[in-house]
């Protein structure tokens, strides 16, 4: 399968992705916002990753608007995409969704992910787990985009990740987030544990890092049902 994966800003890599991608691309090449986008024929599966922006800062970075066409130009030629983070609502946006922006909400820290009654209307949310301990970077919020599945949901926020027609997943959460990745955010993103809202501190948040094999397993469960024959036939 040929993917390509968008990165966003620094310190907010693939992490955990590599491992999936290592086993499961057929070629697949990283851009960093702001490099030229690849066409549509490029790939079959688009990956969104977190980031340190808004989806609303366009006027700041022009590349944003190219990058939203691209979502939406994949999703109406039944390409698959995944995001994570920034990526989901990103993909919730081209669906038609409006991003709220609460400069008192900020999420950052570990939450455990209780399963949306909705999720067993999906396949793909009748395989996870029902429980699961995430990380959240959070400073924007959205709603469940029209004809999309709630899969997650915490105490941090009531939507945690959804899927749209079984081929495309937006997971608000990190599931990717391992150790070292985790280290990395931190150095980068120190300033953001004093933003208000519900915020762990250094030490909590690194204390969470054990918890990362799981959470990552479940994202590989994800990627592997997105990436499977049945998400090109829906």
């Amino acid at each position: 399968m040929r993917i390509a994966l968008i990165e966003h800003s620094a310190g907010v890599g693939p992490a955990a992705l590599e491992h999936w991608l290592g086993d499961h691309a057929v070629s697949w090449h990283s851009l960093h916002a702001g490099a030229p986008l690849p066409s549509l024929e490029d790939f079959e599966l688009l990956l969104l990753l977190d980031g340190a922006l808004s989806v609303h800062d366009e006027r700041q970075h022009a590349w944003m608007a190219a990058e939203k066409r691209l979502i939406h130009q994949a999703l109406m030629m039944r390409k698959r995409v995944f995001g994570s983070g920034l990526g989901a609502l990103l993909l919730a946006e081209a669906l038609g969704v409006r991003i709220a922006a609460d400069p008192q909400a900020a999420r950052i820290g570990w939450w455990q992910l209780e399963k949306d009654p909705q999720s067993r209307q999906s396949p793909v949310g009748r395989m996870l787990p029902q429980r699961l301990l995430a990380l959240h970077w959070q400073r924007e919020h959205c709603s469940l985009p029209h004809g999309a599945i709630g899969l997650y949901g915490s105490a941090a926020a009531a939507l945690q990740g959804f899927v749209w027609q079984e081929r495309a997943i937006g997971l608000l959460c990190q599931l990717e987030a391992d150790a070292p990745s985790l280290d990395e955010r931190l150095q980068h993103a120190a300033a953001d544990l004093h933003l208000p809202g519900q915020v762990q501190d250094n030490a909590s948040i690194r204390d969470g890092a054990p918890h990362a094999a799981s959470a990552n397993a479940t994202l590989f469960r994800l990627l592997d049902y997105l990436s499977g024959a049945h998400a090109h036939m829906t």
